[in-house]
């Protein structure tokens, strides 16, 4: 082939080339094309443009063109695969870890009796009271109007009078749910590469939130009574962090609830370590009935805690809307984040969660929540007693929606998972829930999912026939 060639004639050669080779196999450089074929660098550019529109080659830039699979000349001439491998290169590094909070099985079959949910069964939620509060929301005159970027006023009055204290309005942040709460508050706080402490256990999805903000989760232990203070200054002092992640009341996996002098210590630690303290209140209105703490920051009084509160698990998945309550420039700062990601929270939802706030149904709603909770709670405790033989309830919690409970040793957390959910039940693997490797094994079950006590009762005995099908030596 001489200089004259065409890209075409080129293109024919190429093609009789690539019927010889295998897919994956990589084609001649451009360098050596342009020599062996003696064409300049535009006819081999060209010629290796028309084969990739036919889909025959595969260009990954910087390593080089490769034959595409069979099937991609009949995709090129009409079908719908796509190829994307070479995202692999573009995208680099995974700065977003989804392998702790994504269902790598997918959803469950039919029938499947959910103990793994993080959220209250429909029959618990207050279904007539939200959809009549947000009909009559929307029908509102400045229903589409522009929200304020911190919250309409109102909501935030309803929100500092339940966190309590000296809060104010001024101290709120309207957010997106709980979940966005807690990103906006990693992303303000803490710069990329910083270390953050963290409940070992915790909440899969602020590791998540935490490692997507760049930050590197530091496990401080719990007991009995949470957090261990004493480990908690070590981790300041050797760490150098300026940030803990805390769930001080009925925390999640656990269900553990802080006492009151560890609260304290806990702020002057932190005080001492010139740290802020993000303390998740998701379960604030998930009590079984008993008191319920004051939260931290109605006790603070030096700006050290920036606290997240959300109506999401009390009321409906979707009534994404939750709040920070903080003093001074970290609020400044969370807010400027919060116009960086999306303005505001959309006003029809904010004036729906208001109404709901605000009538006497929610105090009824939360009371009546708090009975059927530990009723469930009661319940399946008892069935995993009886039907998961070994199986070790991590003490009954006062409040929130899950038991935690020591699988017997020598049981793989990950492997009864699956083996449960061919069983037809589905429980989450206490693996998930550390920042670093686990001590033992245990498994979180939840009992808020399900549609009734039986359900609750059959859930565990599935899951201890799912265990009786383990091999010891896979267990």
């Amino acid at each position: 082939m001489n200089d004259g060639s065409t890209s075409v004639e080129l293109a024919d050669s190429l093609r009789t080339l690539i019927s010889r080779l295998m897919p994956g196999d990589r084609l001649p450089s451009s360098r050596e094309l342009i020599k062996e074929y003696r064409v300049g660098p535009a006819t081999v550019a060209r010629a290796i443009a028309a084969l990739a529109a036919e889909g025959a080659v595969v260009t990954r830039p910087g390593s080089g063109t490769f034959v595409a699979r069979r099937d991609r000349l009949r995709d090129a001439a009409g079908g719908s695969d796509t190829d994307t491998d070479w995202q692999t290169v573009a995208l680099t590094d995974r700065a977003v870890d989804t392998h702790l909070i994504a269902d790598p099985l997918g959803p469950p079959p039919a029938g499947t009796i959910t103990l793994d949910g993080g959220y209250v069964h429909r029959s618990l939620q207050p279904t007539r009271a939200l959809s009549a509060a947000l009909a009559r929301a929307a029908r509102r005159p400045d229903a589409w109007d522009r929200a304020p970027a911190g919250g309409l006023m109102a909501l935030r009055t309803v929100f500092a009078r339940i966190v309590g204290g000296s809060v104010t309005p001024e101290d709120v942040l309207v957010t997106a749910g709980g979940q966005s709460a807690l990103s906006i508050a990693f992303r303000a706080i803490a710069g990329p590469g910083s270390p953050v402490l963290v409940e070992s256990p915790t909440y899969p999805r602020a590791l998540a939130a935490a490692r997507a903000a760049g930050l590197r989760p530091v496990p401080v232990p719990l007991d009995a009574d949470g957090l261990r203070p004493d480990m908690l200054a070590d981790a300041f002092a050797m760490t150098g962090a300026r940030l803990l992640y805390c769930q001080p009341t009925y925390q999640n996996p656990t269900g553990t609830v802080l006492t009151p002098e560890r609260r304290r210590q806990i702020l002057d630690v932190a005080r001492a370590s010139g740290a802020f303290v993000l303390e998740d209140d998701f379960a604030r209105h998930l009590g079984h009935g008993g008191a319920v703490p004051r939260p931290l920051v109605a006790d603070d009084r030096d700006g050290t805690v920036v606290h997240v509160t959300s109506l999401t698990k009390p009321a409906a998945p979707s009534l994404r809307i939750g709040a920070l309550v903080a003093r001074g420039p970290v609020m400044e700062r969370m807010r400027a984040v919060r116009l960086v990601d999306d303005f505001f929270v959309t006003r029809p939802l904010q004036e729906a969660a208001l109404e709901v706030l605000s009538s006497p149904s929610w105090d009824r709603h939360v009371r009546s929540l708090g009975t059927a909770l530990r009723e469930r709670c009661a319940v399946l405790a008892a069935a995993v007693s009886q039907e998961v033989p070994g199986a070790t309830v991590a003490g009954l919690p006062t409040g929130g929606l899950h038991l935690w409970v020591r699988l017997p040793s020598g049981v793989d957390d990950t492997v009864l998972t699956s083996a449960a959910r061919q069983r037809g039940v589905t429980v989450s693997a206490g693996s998930r829930y550390f920042a670093t490797e686990p001590p033992a094994a245990h498994l979180r079950i939840g009992f808020a999912a399900t549609a009734d006590h039986a359900e609750l009762t059959e859930g565990a005995r599935r899951l201890g026939a799912a265990l009786a099908d383990l091999d010891p030596k896979e267990g």
